[in-house]
């Protein structure tokens, strides 16, 4: 069963499930090949309205990340994780690392004291 799930109000609720969703996928939690959990069991888990879950497998298929095998459920499509880690990564390096440097440099920490108090013990 998931862990008790908080919506927040900024957007939909199926764009958070489908960030959960793709979260699953990136973690190896949902692997490539696999069947994904039906939608009447991530209703529950989340608490959920089913349509809401459903608009957000509609959306993940739409995305071309996942196919609905009739009568079996939803798979994750093979090659699906490393496209994801991708289009994560340049994410992260466009919108999220520049905020983070700028942060870094407001409280006068460089890469090199972080990588240190970070690092591997």
């Amino acid at each position: 069963m998931a862990k008790a799930h908080t919506w927040n109000d900024d957007q939909p609720i199926y764009r958070q499930l489908m960030e959960e969703m793709l979260a699953r996928i990136l973690d190896g939690t949902y692997a490539e090949g696999t069947l994904m959990p039906s939608v009447r069991q991530l209703a529950s888990d989340f608490q959920i309205n089913p349509l809401t879950v459903a608009k957000a497998f509609q959306e993940l298929a739409k995305a071309d990340l996942t196919e609905k095998r009739r009568g079996i459920g939803m798979l994750v499509k093979e090659g699906v994780r490393d496209a994801l880690q991708s289009r994560e990564r340049a994410k992260f390096l466009k919108e999220e690392w520049p905020t983070l440097i700028a942060r870094m440099e407001r409280m006068g920490i460089d890469v090199k004291t972080l990588l240190r108090t970070t690092g591997p013990k």
